[in-house]
């Protein structure tokens, strides 16, 4: 039978000593969702497909599986038995998780959720043909042929996109008939799988592409503050919090939101990314909301928390981690606030090595209000993302200058290899 929605434990102990998350996805969100958890005193054990990945370095044991593997990840929970089993990165076995939910066994938010958001056409379907919600337009295609007609429909530019990727993997723009082809390859060598499936997106021309952390809980849905951030290759180069917007725009954010994380159910946070349409008016700086409301329009939803809402570690008085391990174990979420105008600059690798090191860290760290949270990963490549500057200003651009500079100053070395 269907695992039925967890019931708020308020009123009786946390049963720390019993209560386990089996954290399926080790790096940087991963390891802030662990700490989290260990505040409470749960149990964490951490997986991943590489050894000494961030979280293992905080958990209390971990294991190294290839997560693919429907039959290793079975034998993995039977194992450890875990409370709560919490999907942290897209490359799962989720039909293997959709049966383990199956047999009672707790997926957070849901097993369906995981599957459906680490197929870009299921949730695109989802939120586009079921629920309604306005998109861009897209196609889908499996080859060459369709993949050409595909971008012949959308028009250019256009985003092509592999329906099984994260952080901008196989992801490029197509803005001219040269374009069209090398889209395809990078496509079909860079997403999940080989002959990959892809998605052909139209372009908004947005002013403002937020993410909207949005929180379903025992006590009912809640919204962080919106944030704003900037992709570069289909990745996260900044974010900043918050990013004010017109009381009619952020109603029609909210609702989207609510509509689609209702729609994929059960408890934790949701990473619920969206454009909102140019309007000719505003800079789009997220220093000052616009005057009218705006179109909003849905890209993507992550069932976990998001990489550019790392910059709640510094600007909320509870950090999206804290916000997760709270619902997933049926804990009050009470009143979320912003602090202080926040903002968060990543630190990249520049080249593929081994057993990286940080230059300049104690100058990084004079510029005002900063932190820095470098992750631990024991490998680099290009492009790979090792830390993140966190500051915090008066306003939302001097915060923003201040994670700058500090993320500047940083430099990461390896060992080639």
């Amino acid at each position: 039978m269907p695992n039925p929605t967890p019931t708020a434990p308020w009123g009786t102990p946390l049963q720390s000593h019993s209560q386990r998350l089996l954290i399926l996805g080790s790096g940087e969100l991963g390891k802030e969702v662990a700490i989290e958890a260990l505040r409470l005193g749960l149990e964490v054990i951490a997986v991943d497909s590489y050894a000494q990945a961030p979280a293992m370095q905080v958990a209390h044991r971990s294991h190294v599986v290839d997560m693919l593997d429907g039959d290793k990840l079975r034998f993995l929970v039977e194992r450890e038995r875990p409370t709560w089993i919490v999907p942290e990165v897209e490359a799962i076995a989720t039909e293997t998780l959709i049966a383990l939910e199956t047999e009672g066994w707790q997926v957070t938010p849901t097993a369906r959720a995981t599957h459906l958001t680490m197929d870009r056409e299921g949730i695109r379907r989802l939120a586009a043909e079921e629920l309604g919600l306005q998109t861009s337009p897209y196609r889908f295609a499996s080859d060459r042929a369709t993949y050409r007609d595909a971008v012949a429909a959308v028009g250019l530019p256009c985003v092509v996109k592999p329906v099984m990727s994260s952080s901008g993997k196989g992801q490029s723009v197509v803005r001219s008939a040269a374009d069209i082809d090398a889209a395809w390859d990078y496509a079909q060598t860079a997403g999940r799988t080989q002959k990959a499936r892809v998605i052909v997106e139209g372009f908004v021309n947005f002013e403002t592409e937020i993410t909207l952390l949005t929180v379903r809980s025992a006590s009912g849905t809640h919204f962080c503050a919106p944030i704003g951030h900037v992709q570069q290759e289909g990745d996260y180069r900044e974010s900043w919090q918050p990013c004010p917007l017109n009381p009619d725009t952020l109603a029609q954010c909210q609702a989207m939101a609510e509509k689609i994380t209702t729609a994929l159910g059960g408890w934790g946070l949701f990473g619920v990314e969206l454009f909102i349409a140019e309007s000719g008016s505003g800079s789009g700086s997220g220093s000052e909301p616009e005057s009218q409301p705006q179109t909003v329009y849905f890209s993507e939803v992550s069932p976990r928390p998001h990489d550019t809402g790392m910059v709640t570690m510094i600007s909320q008085n509870m950090s999206e981690f804290e916000l997760h391990v709270r619902a997933i174990t049926g804990l009050p979420i009470g009143e979320i606030q912003v602090l202080q105008p926040g903002a968060s600059a990543v630190i990249l690798a520049g080249h593929r090595g081994q057993d990286p090191q940080f230059l300049g860290v104690a100058e990084a760290l004079t510029v005002p209000t900063t932190k820095l949270r470098l992750f631990g990963k024991p490998m680099t490549r290009r492009d790979r993302r090792m830390g993140v500057a966190l500051a915090l200003g008066a306003t939302v651009e001097e915060a923003r200058q201040r994670a700058k500079a500090c993320a500047d100053r940083v430099q990461v070395v390896s060992q080639e290899s």
